[in-house]
């Protein structure tokens, strides 16, 4: 009967020893994994708002279907032009003249490719919509709407993904955790987010420790 019970005990503390060890480890791991993947995420987040930002120079308003924006990309040529400024003797008839005038000259210096532009030599815009390290080949939710502000219409683009997408593997009371949290230094809410429906903003919900320099 000893016996049995220096086993049971010695099973009990290896168990106990796990647990501990599981629960100091386990958000450390977690942490790690998270942003990894939220990195991955908000890549893939700046290259859709790229392309809505090329998409709108050229047509004046943003797109919410994928397809297009990817067309668009695929084929679309941005029109490259010079601005000076000049001026010309020219005959006022108010004081009977001739005064200086002066203007702004724009030159189109011809076009170039959207794709190159962007993207150089990747072909990673064909996949904007799918969401990296999703379980099911979820896709990010692009949405556009108009919003009148001083009598002016702006396009805006939202697009997004849940946190729990991202994160469908991990523990289930980390992630809900996760989808709660508020922080300075980490993604608010339950969503990754760039782009707003309700003003008008291109900026993404997550802290500048996800930005490289160069985005900076």
């Amino acid at each position: 009967m000893k016996t049995v019970l220096k086993i049971v005990f010695w099973l009990l503390s290896f168990f106990f020893a796990y647990m501990i060890y599981n629960s100091i480890n386990g958000p450390i791991k977690f942490e790690k994994v998270k942003k990894k993947r939220y990195a991955d995420v908000i890549a893939k987040l700046k290259d859709i708002r790229n392309a809505e930002e090329a998409y709108l120079t050229v047509n004046g308003s943003y797109t919410g279907s994928f397809d297009k924006l990817i067309q668009f990309v695929d084929t679309a040529k941005f029109t490259i032009t010079q601005q000076r400024d000049s001026s010309y003797m020219a005959y006022d008839e108010t004081y009977r003249i001739d005064m200086l005038k002066e203007v702004v000259i724009i030159d189109t210096l011809g076009t170039k490719s959207v794709k190159d532009s962007l993207f150089k030599n990747s072909d990673r815009y064909k996949t904007l919509m799918n969401v990296p390290h999703a379980a099911n080949n979820e896709k990010f939710d692009l949405k556009v709407d108009v919003l009148e502000q001083s009598g002016y219409q702006a396009s805006v683009f939202e697009a997004k993904v849940a946190k729990s997408v991202v994160l469908h593997d991990q523990p289930k009371d980390l992630v809900t955790k996760e989808s709660q949290v508020i922080s300075v230094d980490d993604i608010n809410g339950p969503e990754i987010i760039v782009g707003s429906l309700s003003e008008v903003s291109t900026s993404g919900n997550w802290p500048t420790i996800y930005d490289s320099k160069k985005d900076k």
